[in-house]
């Protein structure tokens, strides 16, 4: 099998009303990009079709393929399952809503070649990007969540939040197999250890739309991030991100 020079992982969890059609959009973004690309789709556990939606996509396209989780364990073990099973050289990961378009991993893959290491989507770096904005009770999260990764682990990033990331082969091996964090906060540790690595971080102004259906419940998950902070913070304190956490198997798949 040719090793693809481009992976694309979509974390996905009862994604039945949407998969089929970000994986068209996908397809035809393949087709009209020229990318050599696989598709990898991390099914996290769904009690919906999302799973059989995919098989019945990859019988038809034999670059989109299914991993399965073993049960719901968040998207940040998703990205980190897919991640460090893809073959690429250029590793992109995409929330499975698309909203970020697909079509905008173009510039994040730019900013690698242009030497980056690491290259996040932002919607703050350039707001007139973003075709509908989120609700005001989302913006201040974000607002308030933004603040405390400044004040807490240093980060200084507009938006760490936007789901559209790409990584070198190198900056993926090196950080996902140090991931600890499964859930929503896995961004910011992810950006954390790549400072603490000393890897080129770049963020990219992507256009953007609000799409509903979101899953995160702003009290329960909100307080849910916030201790997932202090667990980055305390991991760092004792010494939790020196050795990774798991072997990378480079081309495991």
């Amino acid at each position: 099998m040719a090793t693809p020079s481009y992976s694309i992982v979509i974390p996905a969890f009862n994604e039945s009303r949407r998969i089929g059609a970000s994986l068209d959009r996908i397809r035809r973004f393949l087709e009209e990009s020229g990318w050599d690309a696989e598709v990898i789709v991390v099914n996290d556990g769904s009690t919906d079709d999302t799973a059989a939606l995919v098989r019945s996509f990859a019988g038809h396209d034999t670059r989109v393929h299914l991993l399965e989780n073993p049960c719901n364990s968040g998207k940040g073990y998703s990205v980190r399952h897919g991640m460090l099973q893809a073959r690429g050289e250029w590793l992109v990961f995409s929330d499975a809503d698309l909203s970020a378009p697909i079509s905008e991993a173009v510039k994040l893959v730019a900013a690698l070649r242009d030497g980056a290491d690491v290259a996040i989507g932002s919607r703050w770096v350039r707001p007139e990007l973003m075709t509908e904005r989120q609700p005001v009770y989302r913006q201040l999260m974000g607002r308030v969540f933004n603040l405390m990764l400044r004040v807490l682990l240093g980060l200084q990033f507009k938006d760490t939040q936007c789901g559209l990331k790409a990584f070198t082969r190198r900056a993926a091996l090196e950080l996902f197999p140090r991931q600890r964090i499964e859930r929503w906060a896995f961004d910011p540790e992810l950006l954390f250890l790549a400072r603490r690595l000393g890897l080129h971080t770049v963020e990219v102004p992507v256009e953007w739309a609000h799409g509903e259906g979101s899953k995160i419940n702003p009290v329960v998950d909100g307080m849910r991030m916030m201790g997932e902070i202090m667990s980055i913070r305390w991991n760092a304190i004792t010494g939790r991100y020196q050795k990774p956490l798991m072997a990378a198997v480079d081309g495991a798949r």
